[in-house]
């Protein structure tokens, strides 16, 4: 089902969020109103076959392993950009994949409409809404620094999807291979190196998008104190607070939202 074809309805209070990744899906449903999980996560392996049949039948799995409602929506987080539902890209996932509608296949296993996005940006927008950058007006820059650097970008509690910032190439080099996680425990480098890598690449993305905010996910980001106040830049430099629920709790939220009409993902801001 198409964003465009859902009709306006009351804004419901419970929504469910998979996450799919290359080597776990998990799911949970979301109080809405909290931005929690409502029940204790499912996690299920990957298929070594990740294929999109095989992934599909996972997440059913998943979400059969929970008695929801027959409306309550249902969006699932992918590690892809995602446009209009269709993956454009697989990391850690079979090819097989690419130019796939991930809403429709998936959609068709768990017999109810899904919405389908990016992983970042479903984390990005759950910090948005309920995390970090809660309330933020202007600009919000999210990153995850893990095996790569992941990003989104919410504008006035607006989602602006497939922000692949982290592949911007400075100083001659794709920036995650320089400033992500694994790159600082590939390198063995200090928290007060990798800061440096750091800088120049928040550094840039200043000067380009100019952010209100600057958000820092990922595992690492339990170190925070380590390493962001090392950081000197414009905007505020704060650690993402939902860990490893933003995921599922981003894709619950986006779901809600584009159930009752609003296809652009808009955060409530006070």
């Amino acid at each position: 089902m198409s964003h465009d074809d859902r009709t306006t309805t009351s804004a419901p209070t419970l929504a469910f969020g998979i996450d799919i990744g290359g080597s776990g899906i998990k799911g949970a449903p979301v109080d809405l109103a909290r931005g929690e999980f409502a029940a204790e996560r499912v996690r299920i392996p990957t298929p070594e076959e990740s294929t999109p049949a095989n992934v599909a039948r996972v997440v059913a799995e998943v979400v059969g392993s929970f008695d929801l409602a027959p409306d309550v929506p249902i969006g699932v987080t992918f590690p892809a950009v995602v446009q209009h539902g269709v993956a454009r890209s697989a990391a850690n996932v079979d090819d097989s994949w690419v130019g796939t509608n991930i809403e429709t296949v998936v959609g068709e296993a768990v017999g109810r409409p899904v919405l389908a996005l990016n992983d970042a940006d479903a984390a990005g927008f759950a910090e948005s809404l309920y995390g970090a950058a809660r309330g933020s007006r202007g600009v919000t820059l999210i990153t995850t620094l893990g095996t790569g650097i992941g990003t989104a970008m919410v504008v006035d509690g607006v989602l602006v999807p497939n922000l692949e910032l982290g592949h911007l190439e400075i100083d001659g080099h794709d920036a995650e291979t320089r400033a992500s996680d694994a790159a600082r425990d590939r390198e063995d480098l200090s928290w007060e190196q990798w800061a440096e890598r750091l800088q120049r690449y928040y550094g840039v993305l200043e000067d380009l998008l100019w952010p209100d905010l600057i958000v820092v996910g990922g595992g690492v980001s339990k170190h925070h104190a380590k390493f962001l106040p090392l950081l000197h830049l414009r905007a505020p430099v704060v650690a993402a607070q939902l860990r490893n629920a933003a995921g599922i709790v981003g894709a619950a939220a986006l779901a809600a939202r584009a159930a009752t009409g609003d296809a652009r993902g808009a955060a409530a801001l006070p």
